[in-house]
């Protein structure tokens, strides 16, 4: 009669169970070298068994990870035991891995067990996290592009290697592709670019696909993108900032040295981060234009009544702080009524977008111009030294508004009665030194116009309409 069958399995040998393993199993000598490691190993590290038997573990430790992971290894030595260690690894391949490890010292043995789980994607999705709240807080905050694109480069950095980060943007205006924000190690910030520039940022913004360039695909690409515009880098990834309206430009990272590699993986989590970016540049961009309409002019772009009130008040206490003098120039053109009721209001706004062109080009770019509704102008001259500056600006812009003016093929002319006034002769005050300046002008309307005039020129007593009412 054959013997009865065992109902129990065959043993299995532990080494087999190990290998069973996702996680990887690593027995360590007290200098730190691999006696053993599972099958596991090779799956979370990429190495071998046979290529890392013997060899140091510390050398496959992330290089900012390692004083800290030897100091973890000391007190396991010492005999606390480490349930929940992590650090980060570099994989075979060169990129980044988390690893969290359950780790104890074996007296007996003289050897340091470890039991390694791989946690990249967990702490990636929590740096995810944890940089779209980065964004976002930094998007809702009172800040200048700049500013939001340094707090972007830092968060991003945190994500991926990010040593040279750029922002291309495409002008609302013109369309072309600017620069705000450039950081390279190599080369300096490219001057604007028209979007039909041979370039791989203009491709992504063209093609609003991400593009991840590296020595094997760079073969594969059009001839025209293999030329090199400036330092030549290993690998370069660019990835589109993409709102409901189109794509209004691109975030770039770029490697000049094979220490640091980009992947697929790279790309996707910087697809991920460059929503939260466009819709930030979108918000920061709506909200400065807000601000922007609420102190300018809506036909000349210039600076509006409110605006320039808060310029000039803040001038002034500038100049008072620093003993400095103001000079302060009140425009009115003479003829434009008759401009506008013969050729319509459509002339009369062009004669008047013409005007402030020539008034802003007869200053300082650190000076002033600002509409104060209907055809009145002002200018802000900041730092007057020359007692006959005011004066010589003033007759600049008399002689530059003289000049005929082309409304759409129709040539008129007029002409402007300037008043001048300065800052503290003629006013310690931002009312007073308006009302000096303001009469000045009328003093020179009354005069016949196409002229100047100073505080002097009014006769004692009397005031413009605007200050006698």
């Amino acid at each position: 009669m054959p013997p009865a069958r065992s109902s129990i399995a065959p043993p299995v040998s532990l080494a087999t169970i190990m290998d069973l393993l996702l996680d990887a199993v690593c027995v360590v000598d007290a200098e730190g070298r691999y006696l053993f490691v599972s099958a596991g190993y090779e799956r979370i590290f990429g190495y071998r068994t046979d290529e890392v038997i013997g060899t140091r573990m510390i050398d496959k430790v992330h290089p900012d990870d390692r004083e800290r992971t030897l100091r973890a290894a000391q007190n396991i030595m010492a005999g606390h035991a480490q349930p929940h260690f992590q650090n980060r690894y570099v994989h075979k391949d060169g990129h980044v891995i988390d690893v969290q490890w359950s780790a104890r010292w074996s007296e007996e043995e003289g050897v340091r067990i470890a039991v390694g789980h791989d946690i990249t994607e967990l702490k990636r999705a929590e740096s995810m996290q944890s940089a779209l709240l980065a964004i976002s807080e930094a998007a809702h905050a009172d800040v200048d592009l700049s500013t939001l694109f340094g707090h972007i480069h830092r968060v991003v950095d945190g994500l991926l290697p990010a040593a040279n980060f750029f922002v291309a943007l495409r002008n609302p205006a013109d369309g072309s592709v600017e620069f705000p924000y450039f950081i390279d190690e190599h080369d300096p910030a490219p001057g604007p670019m028209s979007l039909t520039a041979p370039t791989l940022t203009n491709a992504v913004i063209r093609s609003g696909r991400a593009l991840l360039i590296t020595p094997d695909n760079t073969p594969d690409l059009p001839p025209d993108l293999q030329q090199v515009i400036g330092h030549a880098s290993v690998d370069w990834l660019g990835v589109p900032l993409s709102v409901a309206t189109g794509v209004i430009g691109a975030l770039v990272v770029q490697s000049y040295t094979g220490n640091v590699r980009y992947s697929s993986a790279d790309m996707q989590l910087l697809e991920y981060v460059s929503t939260q970016v466009a819709s930030a540049v979108e918000r920061n961009r709506d909200r400065s234009m807000l601000a922007h309409m609420v102190g300018h002019d809506s036909l000349t772009d210039l600076p509006n009544r409110y605006l320039f009130d808060e310029k000039l008040a803040a001038a002034m206490l500038s100049a008072a702080d620093g003993q400095l003098s103001l000079g302060l120039l009140y425009m009115d053109l003479d003829g434009f009524k008759q401009v506008n009721d013969r050729h319509g209001h459509a002339s009369g706004d062009l004669l008047l977008q013409q005007a402030a062109h020539r008034i802003r080009h007869c200053v300082r770019q650190s000076d002033t111009v600002a509409r104060l509704g209907g055809d009145e102008f002002v200018a802000l001259l900041y730092g007057v030294t020359d007692v006959n500056h005011a004066t010589r600006v003033a007759e600049k812009i008399r002689q530059s508004l003289e000049q005929p003016f082309e409304l759409d093929g129709t040539i008129v002319q007029v002409t402007a009665s300037i008043g001048i006034a300065h800052y503290p002769e003629d006013g310690q005050d931002k009312q007073s030194l308006l009302h000096h300046a303001d009469n000045a002008m009328y003093a020179a309307k009354r005069q016949g116009g196409n002229r100047l005039a100073s505080k002097g020129d009014v006769p004692d007593g009397e005031a413009s309409e605007q200050y006698a009412a």
